[in-house]
């Protein structure tokens, strides 16, 4: 289900919002656009984004990586094992371009051969660059791959009375045509 904006992106006539603070929240949309397209288009192997309601979805393929986890209040290092991609998931505010925390995301991957992988929990990550959400997963073969994101409205509160009626209704993006090339890039951290 793709739904359209739920509200203008920005009305400066209400109670919360100037239109200084609608430009400097759209300047850090633009910032945070800017990376995520060096991310989907120089980084990772595949990328792209599509409009859906009052998002922007975008999603980059990599090698599955090493990441950290606390457990026990330790940070500890997970190297990939035997995943071999890594599916990254990109949720922005279509109206200023920012990223939208503490969503559901969910994915699923068709394979070339049409096996049905998921849906899985896309967990957010921190990146230096860019918050996302993602997994490594252990895919079968290289190939085109139909990739589905599925996005629950959000739970957290929303500020203004005006521009904060959004992000309301549920919604599904399909790309097709993902070219993943499996691979894994394990690192030992120091010490």
């Amino acid at each position: 289900m793709t739904t359209a904006p739920s509200t203008p992106p920005a009305d400066p006539s209400s109670s919360e919002a100037t239109e200084r603070q609608l430009r400097l929240g759209a300047a850090q949309g633009e910032a945070y656009r800017k990376a995520l397209d060096h991310m989907a288009q120089d980084v990772a192997k595949a990328g792209g984004t599509q409009r859906a309601g009052d998002y922007l979805v975008g999603y980059a393929i990599e090698d599955a990586e090493g990441m950290y986890h606390l457990e026990d209040g330790e940070l500890v290092w997970h190297n990939p094992g035997d995943t071999n991609a890594h599916v990254e998931v990109v949720v922005c505010d279509a109206g200023d371009g920012r990223f939208v925390p503490g969503l559901d995301v969910s994915a699923t991957l068709v394979t070339p051969g049409g096996q049905e992988l998921g849906p899985f929990p896309q967990e957010l990550v921190w990146h230096p660059m860019l918050y996302h959400y993602a997994r490594n997963w252990e895919l079968p073969e290289d190939g085109d791959y139909t990739l589905r994101v599925h996005v629950e409205p959000p739970t957290f509160m929303r500020h203004d009375e005006i521009n904060g009626r959004r992000f309301v209704a549920p919604v599904d993006v399909e790309f097709t045509g993902v070219r993943i090339e499996r691979g894994a890039e394990p690192v030992d951290p120091p010490a």
